[in-house]
């Protein structure tokens, strides 16, 4: 793998669709970019619903400081603290690399999700565009597709995501996980503010393509309040679904987050590291499979009990199947190979790749 550093990075608040609302912050970012040998990473851990995912970006801009994916960034030679959230690298030919993917006879029209790792919608898309392209080949080649966000860039791609709906599965699942913009903006200080977070799940409901929020991390001590007024919101703002996760501290992520605490909530930070280690046997994170995204005792229990009775209250989950969340072929998949001819005469009004942008 080779990256290489762009001298003079892309703007991200220069182009006509920006994802940040309201003023930038100020910050010193560097962009390297790299041409990816595949699309798809696959997963193999049991605690996530997805087989496939695909990540255009290494890094992310929205620096939360929880973040579990900081440690990855280390694979690189950079750090999980601050390079993470400034020393951003783009995969320049995903969108290739998953067509070529696609055109593989073993590819079964498995769902995808966007992202596994860090944000598919953070500031350098609106520059790069290299999710929205993704999302055209996915739509060319009618593949299930799941995407979970942070970022009301999404707003952008709302036409695509609809007309994709109409030939194939489609959800988009806003991470959501403090209900208010104070909370938001000390723990995910790069991160679309909640509140627009709740107009963009609107937006998208509005047009007809199935939402979700996902209240991921739950800190108790910080946001285990926060729950049923999120789940109260989003209903309200037309999701169908609901997940959440406790906190996931990897060696890498934890000084980050403590640091992070101390400096926001100073008179809480006690508090919340008592809960986190009572619902973690005593210890700040847990990292084997099955409950490394849940935790234990009476604590957690009343947790998990007030969100099932909410969702239920609200509707939320009713219809929602989970049994090709494991990223199994789906039978019934809409997934296709279109011809060639297909993909040279386009029907009149018809979105395909490269077009819209």
């Amino acid at each position: 793998m080779t990256i290489r550093r762009v001298s003079n990075p892309p703007n991200p608040w220069a182009g006509t669709s920006v994802e940040w609302l309201g003023e930038p912050p100020p910050a010193e970012l560097e962009v390297y970019e790299e041409e990816a040998k595949r699309a798809l990473a696959e997963n193999e851990s049991p605690d996530v619903g997805f087989r496939w995912s695909l990540n255009p970006y290494r890094g992310c801009f929205h620096a939360c400081s929880y973040c579990y994916a900081r440690s990855s960034h280390q694979y690189l030679g950079f750090g999980a603290g601050t390079d993470f959230d400034r020393k951003i690298v783009v995969k320049t030919n995903i969108a290739q690399r998953l067509r070529e993917e696609f055109l593989r006879p073993a590819w079964r029209g498995e769902v995808i999700a966007f992202s596994g790792n860090t944000d598919c919608y953070q500031p350098l898309e609106a520059v790069y565009g290299l999710t929205r392209r993704c999302l055209e080949v996915c739509l060319d080649f009618r593949n299930p597709v799941g995407m979970i966000t942070k970022g009301a860039l999404v707003r952008r791609d709302i036409p695509l995501l609809t007309a994709m709906s109409r030939e194939t599965k489609v959800s988009v699942c806003l991470s959501i996980p403090f209900a208010d913009d104070a909370t938001g903006r000390a723990v995910e200080p790069g991160a679309s503010l909640p509140s627009q977070r709740f107009e963009t799940l609107r937006m998208l409901s509005d047009a007809g393509i199935e939402t979700g929020i996902g209240i991921a991390p739950v800190i108790p001590g910080l946001n285990d309040s926060h729950i049923a007024p999120l789940l109260d919101r989003a209903r309200a703002a037309g999701a169908q679904n609901a997940f959440l996760v406790l906190i996931r501290l990897s060696d890498q992520t934890l000084p980050v987050f403590e640091e992070r605490l101390a400096e926001a909530f100073p008179d809480r930070a006690r508090k919340i590291w008592h809960a986190i280690e009572e619902m973690r046997g005593g210890r700040r994170n847990d990292t084997r499979f099955h409950d490394r995204m849940i935790g234990r005792g009476p604590r957690w229990n009343a947790i998990e009990t007030l969100f099932e009775v909410e969702c239920r209250r609200l509707g939320l989950n009713a219809g929602h199947d989970h049994s090709d969340d494991n990223g199994a072929a789906l039978e019934d998949s809409p997934f296709r190979r279109p011809s060639p001819q297909a993909a040279l005469f386009p029907e009149p009004g018809e979105i395909r790749p490269n077009s819209g942008r």
